[in-house]
């Protein structure tokens, strides 16, 4: 939205720099409700280069002055002492844009004309009226801020920033990912997602969920920190209101939810975790006792084996010497049938004839007499005749 455009001939029918200066901050004036009356010392100028967001040069008075623009701050880009801030960059591209050198614009200013750098202070419009100052906040890439006694546009350029905030535009935008809505957004959603999650069946799948919602809290509660410790940032004080106070505690509610789901799976993560070293310990015993019981099978089955073995080797041997005491018998049957056919070969035995009946005994007839009785028949007597022996 631009602001009420000034009298169509003003450009036009320039007579003095006072007086077109004049005229134009006037003109701007009257086009921002509550702005006052512009300073009897306004100036036009030409738009020299741009410094960043809200700080420009612009060739005024016959000479070239660093112009910061009232009642509005940007993101940092050139601060030696802090690092570019969220849309900085984008600040500075869009009044780049508006103001590209050679821009002639006119100047208001308030009850203080310089800052501590020695910068003008001012009020910067365009030839349609348009107040560069509420134009940057409207764009949401700038705040409305007050350093008194230069309060006299504060007012324009804090309902642009309204507008910017109504309609989620620069630094209200959530879906720009260096604001903080965005980054509350990120955060809480990345803590949520990791509330959401099982904790698992297992120790390990436990951990994993631990980690993963102890990371997210770790950098939703580096935001907040972050978010506490930057409190005059640009970023942070366009949502110094109560809707970023609102944002703030949301994001401070959902750490606390995601805190207390943490503690719980811990908690759930210990007892799988002591669940199953118990049942690891189980197991180890169980496979011990199996083991054992394996070997005793085993050497049972060795025993076994060896046992079997001897019986065999015994039964072998018995076998052997049935064998050897069969083959024995039946050589010794062998030898007593070649014995006895042998004998059966044999030639038959000589069996002496029958005695012939003896002839009937004749009885000698007495012998006679001796004529002699005790002779003994002839005897033959050794020399010398003293000895001697019946004659044969």
């Amino acid at each position: 939205m631009q602001e009420t455009s000034p009298s169509s001939g003003f450009f036009a029918r320039k007579r003095r720099r006072y007086s077109t200066a004049v005229i134009l901050a006037v003109s701007v004036v009257a086009g921002v409700a509550g702005c006052g009356t512009a300073s009897a010392d306004a100036q036009t100028g030409e738009v020299v280069r741009v410094i960043d967001g809200d700080t420009l040069v612009i060739n005024f008075e016959g000479e070239d002055q660093r112009v910061r623009l009232l009642n509005v701050d940007t993101p940092e880009t050139k601060h030696p002492d802090k690092a570019i801030e969220c849309l900085g960059p984008e600040a500075t591209a869009f009044l780049e844009s508006m103001l590209p050198p050679g821009t002639t614009v006119g100047l208001d200013f308030d009850v203080e004309r310089t800052d501590q750098y020695d910068r003008v202070l001012a009020a910067v419009a365009l030839e349609d009226g348009t107040l560069v100052n509420a134009e940057i906040a409207r764009q949401g890439l700038g705040i409305a801020v007050l350093f008194e006694p230069n309060s006299k546009y504060f007012d324009v350029v804090r309902d642009a920033q309204a507008e910017a905030t109504a309609n989620e535009t620069g630094l209200y935008d959530p879906s720009a990912e260096c604001t903080v809505p965005a980054e509350i957004e990120q955060a809480a959603a990345a803590v949520t997602e990791a509330m959401e999650q099982p904790a698992g069946a297992t120790a390990a799948a436990a951990a994993a969920t631990v980690g993963s919602l102890a990371a997210a809290l770790v950098a939703a509660k580096a935001l907040h920190s972050a978010l506490k410790a930057g409190e005059q940032s640009v970023r942070w004080l366009a949502h110094s209101t109560a809707a970023g106070v609102s944002l703030l505690s949301g994001l401070s509610a959902t750490i606390d939810s995601g805190e207390s789901r943490l503690a719980s799976i811990e908690a759930e993560a210990e007892t799988l975790k002591s669940e199953e070293a118990q049942a690891r310990a189980d197991a180890a015993a169980k496979k011990a006792e199996a083991a054992r019981v394996a070997a005793e099978q085993k050497e049972r089955a060795a025993a076994a084996a060896v046992a079997e073995q001897e019986r065999k080797e015994a039964a072998e041997r018995a076998e052997a010497d049935r064998l050897a005491a069969e083959a024995a018998a039946l050589e010794a049957e062998r030898l007593a049938e070649a014995e006895r056919e042998r004998v059966r070969n044999l030639p038959a035995p000589y069996v002496p004839p029958a005695p012939q009946p003896a002839p009937p005994v004749v009885q000698p007839p007495p012998p006679a007499q001796e004529p002699f009785p005790g002779y003994t028949g002839p005897r033959c007597y050794a020399p010398g005749g003293k000895t001697w022996k019946p004659c044969p």
